[in-house]
């Protein structure tokens, strides 16, 4: 089998190479890096891709931001890319395109997440269902929750979660604004990684939520890194400040029942590597 995947050097791809790497042959494609440059702003030529591929994964993403000009390139990059990657599959006869979304592309309006970046990956997988129903290519849409993992390559998206790890690490107190313990989603990436490339050797298609089962609240966020870490911390709420609201979404395990694989890295877990490999650096 023959993969190439697009955005090579995101953190989602980097775990994921090394897992189809083991049953594939894998071709990187991104704007910064890779074995095929290939920039979802420009017009993508089938003629520079190597022959024969089977698949192509999709997990280039811009996560945007507020003014005007930002929300235009995420735009430009998450939907029509993503319709270029489709049109390229027609192209070059790659007969199977794998769509890494987000699980709030689910999110509405009315959502206190929702922003430029929900509503382009919302954008992008029904571009894709509906070009890749018309021209008879074969789509799968995972939409993780909100993914992190070991290192330095998480932080950028994961901010809030990091500072809080950070703390822990420095025996340093943690306080949350408001008097509810808001509850958050987050899932490993390699279990993420393991998902996608169960996806692909078993030529699912459809479109799946892929949270992990078990929510957690900030204050279990605490606790976890706080035993991995040995830390003194103290976690304290603060009343005075406007209370942070949920960011969960309905259980949904079809993806795992028909892939036969249920995440395996708990939070606690998750947070122990994060220690040791802090510990390992030091």
């Amino acid at each position: 089998m023959r993969i190439l995947i697009v955005g090579a050097s995101s953190s989602l791809a980097q775990a994921l190479i090394p897992i189809l790497s083991q049953f594939a042959q894998v071709f990187r494609a991104g704007r910064a890096d890779g074995d095929i440059h290939l920039d979802l702003s420009d017009e993508l030529d089938p003629r520079q891709l190597p022959p024969g591929i089977d698949v192509l994964v999709n997990a280039a993403a811009s996560f945007g931001g507020t003014d005007p000009s930002a929300v235009y390139v995420t735009e430009q990059v998450n939907a029509l890319g993503t319709l270029k990657l489709c049109q390229l599959c027609t192209a070059a006869s790659i007969p199977h395109m794998l769509q890494v979304s987000s699980i709030f592309a689910s999110l509405d309006a009315a959502s206190p997440f929702y922003t430029a970046y929900s509503l382009s990956k919302r954008h992008a997988d029904e571009l894709a269902q509906l070009y890749c129903k018309n021209a008879g290519l074969a789509l799968t849409i995972i939409k993780p929750s909100q993914f992190y993992g070991v290192g330095q390559a998480y932080r950028q998206h994961q901010p809030f979660l990091f500072s809080i790890i950070d703390k822990v690490a420095n025996n340093e107190d943690v306080a949350i604004y408001g008097r509810r313990d808001a509850r958050r989603n987050f899932i490993h990436v390699e279990d993420v990684a393991h998902l996608i490339a169960l996806a692909i050797q078993r030529r699912l298609t459809g479109s799946y939520a892929c949270a992990h089962p078990q929510d957690v609240s900030y204050s279990d966020i605490f606790r976890a890194a706080a035993l991995a870490f040995h830390s003194s911390s103290q976690l304290h709420f603060v009343p005075q400040q406007p209370d942070i609201a949920d960011n969960v979404f309905p259980a949904d395990d079809r993806l795992f029942r028909l892939l036969g694989y249920t995440p395996r890295i708990s939070f606690a877990a998750g947070m122990a590597r994060e220690a040791a490999h802090r510990k390992g650096k030091q």
